[in-house]
């Protein structure tokens, strides 16, 4: 249920990795369903990122970046947790927002 220690020094990256995993847990074809995105904020700061892939028939799968711990939570369509991965380097969410 964990993965490696990653390492993204651009955002793109981390979003290209999340949008993969996304796409890999749910057998969706890379490049076809849209990917969104919210900055979470937590006491005016920002604190990580939330992504939502839409698939067909409904279906979203989300992942959460948390900055404070510096990993990623992969949620399914069901809503279960299917891996958490923790990050090396990440990019500074500042410059994100």
């Amino acid at each position: 249920m964990s993965n490696a220690f990653p390492c993204f020094t651009r955002l793109e990256h981390l979003r290209q990795y999340v949008y993969e995993m996304l796409c890999q847990q749910e057998n969706l074809e890379p490049s076809v369903f849209p990917m969104t995105e919210r900055v979470l904020v937590r006491s005016g700061d920002p604190c990580g990122i939330y992504f939502c892939l839409h698939g067909p028939r409904s279906v979203k799968c989300t992942a959460i970046w948390e900055t404070e711990t510096n990993s990623i939570l992969f949620y399914g369509s069901s809503g279960e947790r299917f891996l958490r991965t923790h990050l090396t380097a990440a990019p500074a969410l500042q410059n994100a927002a």
